[in-house]
């Protein structure tokens, strides 16, 4: 190698080295602008509440009470005193039938009774003057004595069974009228004057009316198992219908059933609902708004709650460093999620999570 080429040589060795020197330290010098350039991370600490919730489930109205009414024996309709719509008093007549024959076996029965009672009469007048004149000695023999007492007796239990028989006829005339068991309105007519009727399947298969309580009504809902526990016979509930959008109504929980339905897994809740203005309709399906109390918890915000591939984590903050804590979540409600995990009440964590902060990575906060 010439002198020439040897220092051009040297040259591009210098060239070389000034050109790497400066790619260092404009490295170095980015890292440390981004380093610098990098924001700083809100963080909030720790504490513990309980989230309140609240769940939504169709739910049924339906009356308090209600009966269908039948006719107990076979006769025709002869008036009608209630239709359609018209409120009843407990007691109230309804309807009234007619069976022919049942005024004749009535008289029928009242004629046996009076032929029974007067040969009761008779017998008991015989035995009467019998035991009198027994008193005297070879009058009358025991005998003759006893025979008619055993007759007194037959006789009497004759007239018991006479007086059955005609008992049980006028009760069954009794049945020609149809009354209302409680207060509530007629909300089926099925029949008309002249209609022949009876029991069912006999010349009636549909009741003669239908009485329904609305005065008060029962909100029916199925409760899923997994909310069973946050009812009991205290809480009042809203719920609201499509017949009167945004108008809330209240109810209170009254009955349990105590045990779930073998093929929906849920408990038959039942509440009582005052109606006294008649507003609410019996069938109304109704939208129940069950409140849930949350248990005592760290609720923190749910953008703070890391889901990850690797599981779900808190990122927590400590000695200007992060920490992906695993955690498992409970229930959500206004942006905020229950979490369970190795935390501390006063530990900080970062309010809005990313992937981007790595576990033990630095980090810079800023508290809120």
């Amino acid at each position: 190698m010439n002198k020439s080429s040897a220092i051009n040589f040297l040259k591009l060795l210098a060239i070389a080295a000034t050109l790497q020197a400066c790619g260092s330290s404009q490295g170095k010098e980015e890292k440390k602008a981004e380093a610098e350039e990098a924001p700083a991370q809100e963080v909030v600490a720790l504490k513990k509440g309980v989230l309140k919730t609240s769940i939504d489930m169709p739910g049924e109205l339906v009356a308090y009470q209600q009966v269908d009414l039948y006719a107990k024996v076979s006769s025709f309709i002869k008036k009608l005193y209630v239709d359609i719509g018209s409120e009843v008093k407990a007691g109230q007549l309804l309807a009234v039938m007619e069976a022919p024959e049942y005024s004749s076996q009535l008289l029928g029965a009242q004629s046996r009774l009076q032929s029974q009672e007067a040969v009761y009469m008779a017998s008991k007048a015989t035995y009467k003057r019998l035991l009198e004149t027994s008193k005297t000695p070879g009058t009358v023999s025991p005998n003759e004595l006893d025979l008619a007492q055993a007759k007194q007796n037959s006789d009497l239990a004759q007239l018991e069974s006479a007086r059955a028989a005609y008992r049980e006829v006028g009760d069954n005339k009794n049945y020609l009228q149809i009354r209302a068991p409680f207060d509530g309105v007629i909300t089926a007519r099925n029949v008309s004057a002249g209609a022949y009727v009876g029991p069912s399947g006999k010349g009636s298969e549909l009741p003669v009316f239908t009485l329904q309580e609305q005065k008060k009504l029962r909100l029916a809902v199925s409760v899923p198992e997994s909310y069973t526990g946050v009812l009991n016979n205290k809480n009042e509930i809203s719920f609201t219908v499509k017949a009167f959008p945004g108008e809330n109504f209240t109810a209170k929980v009254t009955r349990l059933a105590g045990a779930l339905d073998q093929r929906l897994r849920s408990q038959r809740t039942e509440m009582d609902v005052t109606n006294t203005n008649k507003r609410l309709l019996p069938g109304m399906v109704a939208e129940v708004h069950i409140p849930v109390s949350g248990n005592d918890a760290f609720v923190v915000p749910s953008k703070a709650v890391l889901n990850s591939t690797q599981g779900v984590y808190l990122i927590k903050v400590a000695d200007n460093k992060a920490y992906w804590v695993p955690v498992k979540t409970g229930r959500q409600a206004d942006n905020q999620t229950e979490v369970f995990g190795p935390l501390t009440e006063g530990d900080h964590i970062i309010k809005a999570a990313t992937e981007e902060i790595r576990d033990s990575s630095a980090v810079k906060t800023k508290a809120i």
